[in-house]
């Protein structure tokens, strides 16, 4: 009898840690599928901890560009919440590809110079200046389906080295594969969004485009239109556009909205 109530016991006990093991997990909630521009990848890492707090979800991030993004899911690629330039959102509000009512305008991003670390930086401070500063360089990268791509060309034509830029211009799938190139050597600069330079190890931010010549690529979220986690989806929007997220942005190099 007594080989009973310890068995017993001992079996309740196990249960109740097996029961109490599992709830974090269970509480904790199904993965949130997210799509990001790589624009927006800077912050997403800083806010990755306090947003899976925030959500109690865990979160699967896909980085890529708004083009690439775009296109998989205009595909039928299941997600839940995505991130990306304020048009491509636009347009899948329009394709039926998001909910109606979720798009959340997040964060502006201008375009800036990129370097190898320890390069003589040159000096772009003005128009003048950076269109001698491009027409001094052996070669230049940046992402062949980036955001930033169809204005840098059009301002090479304004700075009249369209086709001078053209014939020095190494396009890369994406702006980390642009940035790896600078820092082997392989192009002297990358000319992409500002928080895309920032973090690339090896790379230097020369610093923005002049003021008369900056173009600014606007950032926004929108909640798939078959999210599986709808409400984790608007509550991750939510929380980069809440107050929390504010300095994480300028930190960046972008301008919250």
């Amino acid at each position: 009898m007594k080989t009973r109530s310890t068995t017993a016991l001992f079996a309740a006990g196990a249960l109740g840690l097996v029961m109490f093991s599992a709830r974090p997990a269970a509480a904790q909630g199904t993965e949130v599928h997210a799509f990001v521009s790589n624009g927006m990848k800077a912050v997403i890492d800083d806010l990755r901890p306090q947003l899976e707090r925030a959500l109690g979800h865990p979160l699967a991030f896909q980085f890529g560009t708004t083009t690439g993004l775009k296109q998989r899911i205009e595909a039928g690629e299941n997600f839940d919440v995505t991130v990306l330039t304020s048009e491509a959102v636009a347009d899948l509000l329009k394709e039926g590809k998001l909910a109606a009512d979720s798009r959340t305008d997040l964060a502006r991003c201008g375009i800036g110079v990129g370097m190898r670390t320890g390069a003589s930086k040159p000096d772009i401070r003005t128009p003048g200046a950076l269109k001698q500063a491009l027409h001094n360089a052996k070669s230049i990268t940046f992402a062949r389906d980036g955001a930033s791509r169809v204005y840098l060309e059009q301002m090479f034509q304004r700075f009249g080295i369209g086709d001078e830029m053209k014939a020095k211009t190494l396009l890369e799938s994406g702006s980390v594969a642009a940035n790896a190139r600078v820092q082997a050597g392989g192009a002297e600069y990358i000319l992409t969004l500002v928080s895309e330079i920032l973090p690339a190890p090896g790379v230097t931010l020369v610093g923005p485009l002049p003021g008369e010549v900056q173009n600014y690529v606007n950032f926004s979220g929108g909640v798939s239109a078959k999210a599986s986690n709808a409400a984790a989806a608007k509550a991750l929007l939510r929380f980069l556009k809440g107050s929390a997220a504010a300095p994480v942005y300028q930190a960046k190099g972008m301008e919250p909205r």
